[in-house]
């Protein structure tokens, strides 16, 4: 059985959302940031065995041990074929699918991680205010390049919901709990991925706390 280790909407809410399309049986801890109190402190010795990044998710199968989202969800994906998560058997499908990937782990997501980390995640002595404003114009032009992929079409790759899918509403929802503007065709994009019933099941779950 999978164990995933995470935190709120943390990316590792795109492993906890891949779980549930995929119908797989996992055990949730919440791991709590900062902390380097017992077991589940993200800056504990025993967590640090698992992910010496003290970062989240980390996500546990037997002996394999994965700590990247998006490596995460992909592995899902081909463990479990027969939900057709990702587009295994078509290579140029593949392809897109990988570009689409890629480019919000490289590109869509680097000017909101970049805006959070000089407003709150680095230490205060190492934030530059200035840097925001060229976030939003960063992420703006991102934007454009999304609308491209997207344009016509119900999902991110190929006429079916696919791990492309949660990795690109995951940022969308991300940027706009930041307060970033967002065209309306894609906020209405990822309404309607987060209105998916395994989007729903993984927030719920992800709001579960460990006693």
């Amino acid at each position: 059985m999978f164990t995933l280790y995470g935190n709120g909407q943390a990316r590792s809410f795109r492993v906890l959302w891949a779980l549930e399309e995929a119908n797989v049986e996992y055990i949730y801890h919440t791991v709590n940031f900062g902390s380097g109190d017992g077991p589940l402190g993200a800056l504990s010795e025993e967590y640090k065995k698992i992910n010496f990044q003290g970062k989240v998710p980390t996500c546990v199968d037997g002996d394999t041990v994965l700590t990247e989202s998006a490596a995460i969800i992909n592995y899902i994906a081909a463990l479990y074929p027969e939900e057709k998560l990702a587009p295994l058997d078509d290579v140029k499908l593949r392809s897109r699918y990988d570009e689409v990937c890629f480019f919000v782990l490289s590109d869509l997501e680097q000017p909101l991680w970049s805006n959070g980390k000089h407003q709150f995640a680095l230490p205060e002595e190492r934030r530059v205010p200035e840097v925001l404003n060229t976030t939003r114009w960063e992420f703006t032009q991102s934007l454009r390049a999304l609308e491209q992929f997207l344009q016509g079409k119900k999902y991110i790759v190929g006429s079916s919901f696919s791990m492309a899918d949660i990795l690109v509403a995951h940022t969308l929802n991300w940027a706009i709990n930041f307060n970033f503007e967002m065209p309306v065709e894609l906020q209405e994009y990822k309404d309607r991925m987060y209105g998916r019933h395994a989007c729903k099941r993984a927030y719920k779950a992800s709001l579960v706390v460990d006693d």
